[in-house]
């Protein structure tokens, strides 16, 4: 607790000068050592960027970038890159080895959950994060629509928020378990059961603020506490349809490939985990164009604080080594791959971890850079604005040292983030 106390009023303690940073500026001229659009093989050198407003006005040698009055912004030995998007996140939870789920959801405050929130929201812009997609406030409400507002305000420091509100449950099948208290829990996220109550719900998330429908297909609510599938082929289909014809997509959870064959066949675009993937699932996806984001960082940070795991020191766990080879299949189907690390689970502001994780299991780093710039982007149907370093493009900017598309461990080190052209670190 300590340590997230301390984190927290770090992120306070900057809140005065990241939010007096949000304050209009001039032109400003960035002239790294190279510059890394999103896309291309490699970094090109001898390149910078000139941006007006809140978008990228030019790119190209620096020589021919000339703007009066231009700030200009000097970071040799560093690659610009686009602003990280990352796909999975959960800005209401904090690290379970510090306070479990259920407390989390039962015990912890309305208002104390908020405010956290928006510590959180501090650390991973600084991390270098300029868009966000959040998947679920896990009992709080439409809280996540609210620090969204906030933030597009400029009344606090955040990435760009894309909202799911609460996600959609099978009736009887999330937590807080029922049969583990003696009253009724609140829950983690809105039941239904029937196509008509799918629908209804879907409908109601939607009147709460959610850009995109966030669907549990699977969980962990077998005989034996193990993952099954939750909502039958005939419901997914009605949520999906629901969803679609308010123009939200869908995420869904989904670990086992049954859970995951039935969000792919009833046209989810992302599924959250695939722990359990098999091949044929994998192929499956990549026919329909479904990304899977793997999440493997919070699969490692379950194995440390459940099993006490030690990394570098002990051999994974069962767990872990399902995780991996599911992990394989999927690049060797050619699925879209996701940035996005379930963090809180982890601590905010450990965002990149996810990608290190990533390169770790056989990733590289630069399809790694990738998949948290110009893929997200396209994943979340903001390629026309997001994802990558262009003219016209929003100026979400990040410089790190060296090159991150070998060394992907520098996008710990961030020595500037610029989101909408705004310098905020």
């Amino acid at each position: 607790m300590i340590q997230r106390h301390a984190r927290h009023a770090c992120a306070l303690l900057a809140f005065s000068l990241l939010h007096a940073a949000f304050a209009a500026q001039a032109d400003t001229l960035i002239i790294p050592g190279a510059v890394w659009d999103g896309i291309a093989e490699a970094p090109v050198t001898g390149q910078a960027v000139l941006v007006r407003g809140e978008r990228i006005a030019a790119v190209g040698p620096v020589e021919t970038l000339q703007s009066a009055g231009a700030e200009r912004i000097e970071l040799p030995r560093t690659t610009l890159v686009p602003g990280l998007i990352e796909g999975h996140s959960h800005l209401l939870l904090h690290p379970y080895n510090e306070t479990l789920w259920d407390d989390q959801v039962l015990k912890e405050g309305f208002g104390y959950r908020v405010a956290a929130a928006v510590a959180h929201a501090a650390a991973t812009l600084r991390a270098g994060i300029t868009t966000e997609r959040d998947l679920g406030t896990e009992g709080a409400g439409n809280a996540d629509v609210q620090l969204k507002r906030a933030i597009d305000d400029g009344l606090v420091p955040g990435p760009r928020l894309i909202t799911v509100t609460r996600a959609i449950v099978a009736t009887g099948s999330y937590g807080p378990q029922r049969k583990s208290y003696s009253f009724d829990p609140g829950q983690g996220a809105e039941e239904a059961t029937g196509t008509e109550e799918i629908a209804r719900v879907v409908r109601h998330q939607v009147a709460q603020g959610a850009d995109w429908i966030k669907v549990y297909a699977d969980y962990r609510w077998g005989p034996d506490g193990e993952a099954r599938a939750t909502f039958s082929q005939t419901e997914l289909d009605a949520l999906v349809a629901a969803a679609r014809d308010a123009g939200r997509p869908v995420a869904a959870h989904a670990t086992t490939p049954e859970g995951m064959r039935r969000a792919v066949l009833a046209g989810v675009e992302t599924i959250e985990h695939g722990d359990t993937g098999t091949p044929e699932v994998f192929r499956l996806m990549k026919k329909h164009g479904v990304t899977l984001c793997p999440t493997v960082a919070t699969a490692e940070a379950y194995a440390t604080y459940f099993d006490g795991w030690v990394k570098g020191k002990m051999p994974p766990n069962a767990e872990l080594r399902a995780k991996r080879e599911a992990f394989r299949a999927a690049l060797d189907a050619g699925v879209a791959i996701c940035f996005g690390g379930d963090v809180g689970v982890f601590p905010h502001g450990e965002n990149t971890r996810e990608l290190e994780v990533m390169v770790e299991w056989g990733m590289s780093p630069l399809a790694a850079m990738r998949s948290a710039t110009s893929v997200n982007a396209r994943m979340l149907h903001r390629e026309a604005q997001i994802g990558r370093i262009a003219p016209g493009l929003l100026a979400d900017l990040v410089a790190v040292p060296g090159d991150p598309t070998r060394d992907i461990s520098s996008l710990r080190h961030p020595g500037l983030v610029m989101k909408g052209g705004k310098r905020v670190y």
